[in-house]
């Protein structure tokens, strides 16, 4: 899978640098994905979650951190939408943001 722009993870590493290892590891696995469906996506990693609209949410660090991707099965793209704690994904609607 092809991840549409980085740069919100590296941001967010640098604001929080214990999610470094997890999201590296989560970038390492998605690269080297080829889904074809949520069900391919829910065999690498357990605890995703599909929110609706194509967008699905990634527990990072024990569920302390969420990452919300909108993924292109079709087309083999993953783009990021947001990332942010646990309390600041409480106050966003993942399924439109």
């Amino acid at each position: 899978m092809r991840i549409i722009t980085e740069e919100p993870l590296k941001n967010y590493i640098a604001r929080f640098p214990d999610t470094k290892v997890a999201l590296q590891c989560w970038v390492k696995t998605v690269r080297e994905a080829r889904w074809e469906c949520f069900a391919d996506m829910k065999k690498s990693f357990n605890s995703v979650d599909s929110v609706g609209n194509q967008h699905y949410v990634f527990n990072i660090r024990g569920n302390n951190h969420r990452l919300v991707v909108v993924v292109k099965f079709t087309i083999k793209w993953v783009y990021i939408r947001f990332i942010g704690t646990h309390e600041e994904y409480d106050k966003i609607d993942c399924s439109t943001i």
